[in-house]
């Protein structure tokens, strides 16, 4: 069935965070912190390699690098848009509802641990290429591999920010399952270019989020967003960035 991949992606979450919020129980105060910092060191390790993997190459029999002005023009011009559009504090005011609704009055991380979730799983080209299979070919395959990262990474985190990482099952839903039924329309933009350029960018937000997590939130991450637009339009350019 189209959309099965967002809806076990979906689940995987949920599980994941059911599974954190007890466990985060067993954790004091600092052991909670010291669970966080791990979380976003193997966050920047994870994304340094999706980035490494743009980046470099091998012409000649030396390593070499390159698309440098990609990753500064996309995420210079995308920041810029997003501040302009006030991204982040969309999420935020989204998250301050949820935490309202919740009853999650008493949770000071509530929001910084919603936002954060969210972008971990939400970004990155696993989400956009993994839905577009689902919705063209009915194939989840690439969408239940990320449902295991996703419990995973949503358990650890839950357990040391606190139940609002949960609570990133709702953008992922929408986002990927908004993807699959506009599958059409979007794999034909979606080259093989494309992606890589998209996963190039979606690698550099993602280690913007690990900063977040082992140095506190210095970065808004979502309002970087732009950045990943721009990574696809990019590709169509007829210069090499």
């Amino acid at each position: 069935m189209i959309g099965t991949g967002t809806l076990i992606n979906t689940a995987c979450v949920l599980g994941g965070g059911i599974v954190g919020l007890f466990t985060g129980k067993l954790f004091r105060a600092e052991q909670q912190d010291a669970l966080t910092k791990a979380c976003g060191v193997s966050v920047i390790f994870i994304a340094i390699a999706g980035a490494m993997e743009g980046m470099l190459r091998i012409e000649s029999g030396a390593l070499t690098s390159g698309r440098s002005m990609l990753v500064v023009l996309c995420l210079a011009l995308g920041t810029a848009l997003g501040e302009a559009l006030g991204i982040e504090r969309g999420f935020e005011r989204f998250g301050e509802w949820l935490k309202r609704r919740t009853g999650s009055g008493g949770d000071p991380r509530f929001v910084d641990a919603f936002v954060t979730a969210s972008m971990t799983v939400c970004v990155g080209a696993m989400s956009i290429v993994g839905a577009i299979e689902d919705g063209l070919q009915n194939d989840a395959s690439l969408l239940l591999v990320k449902s295991v990262l996703d419990f995973i990474t949503v358990s650890v985190m839950t357990a040391s920010m606190g139940r609002g990482s949960i609570f990133a099952a709702i953008p992922l839903f929408l986002f990927e399952g908004g993807v699959t039924l506009l599958a059409r329309l979007i794999a034909p933009v979606m080259t093989d270019e494309a992606i890589r350029s998209l996963a190039l960018v979606g690698s550099a937000l993602i280690f913007c989020v690990g900063v977040n997590l082992v140095w506190g939130k210095r970065l808004r991450v979502a309002n970087m967003l732009p950045a990943t637009v721009l990574a696809v339009l990019a590709a169509y350019l007829p210069l090499s960035l």
